[in-house]
């Protein structure tokens, strides 16, 4: 009735499900109306971008400010795993000196309330740099962000000059993060877990699926 797709239906009917658990303990119903209901989530397959389509994207230089403000945005979220949301959230003040005396990003997700700690990486450090004079960030904001429309739209036109045949959004950054950059190059799913603020490592697992060059690789140390 309502068109929602099946994994959709399944998240509605589980917090249903706690409200009918309520009533059974308060004795306010006799029956669970879920006594033979069993649900079944439909695999999702992720959109990422390998390491040939990354490079692509950074390496394409655009003639117009707004389609490199939009790319290097997208570039800074591969490299840190931030959500659209958080990053326009992101000031000066989420900088900090971490555990090894680098810079890292400390800030809180907004859809879950959880912390989440980032070490910087060079590219993403870049970024930053490149963009401390902007007129945007002269008030602490630390990247210039456009709304989350204009982002996707404009992702759409940086796919088709770079030559990159998917369906290019800016939550693909985040995937790409979780697959190419961190697990397939041997980071542990726990640190990723982690750096993306998950609270169930279960959570990560569909975000981060692990690539054949991983595969490849594994299987060449134990050939070794």
């Amino acid at each position: 009735e309502r068109n929602c797709s099946n994994n959709t239906t399944i998240k509605y009917l589980k917090n249903f499900k706690k409200i009918i658990n309520l009533c059974i303990a308060n004795d306010w119903i006799k029956r669970d109306p879920f006594v033979n209901y069993k649900s079944k989530l439909d695999k999702v397959d992720r959109t990422f971008l390998t390491t040939e389509e990354l490079m692509n994207i950074i390496n394409k230089e655009h003639t117009t400010q707004r389609l490199t403000q939009i790319k290097d945005i997208f570039i800074f979220a591969c490299f840190t795993g931030l959500a659209y949301i958080d990053i326009v959230n992101l000031n000066k003040n989420n900088i900090i000196t971490g555990i090894d005396g680098n810079l890292w990003i400390h800030t809180k997700r907004q859809k879950t309330k959880t912390s989440t700690k980032v070490p910087l990486l060079d590219t993403a450090l870049n970024i930053i740099q490149k963009y401390k004079d902007h007129p945007v960030c002269q008030n602490g904001k630390l990247l210039p962000t456009s709304s989350n429309q204009k982002t996707n739209e404009y992702l759409k036109e940086i796919a088709t000059i770079s030559k990159i045949n998917k369906d290019l959004s800016f939550h693909c950054a985040r995937h790409t993060f979780a697959t190419t950059v961190t697990l397939s190059n041997g980071v542990s799913i726990e640190s990723v877990s982690k750096m993306l603020g998950h609270t169930n490592i279960k959570t990560t697992q569909i975000y981060a699926r692990i690539t054949e060059q991983k595969i490849s690789n594994d299987m060449n140390i134990l050939k070794q």
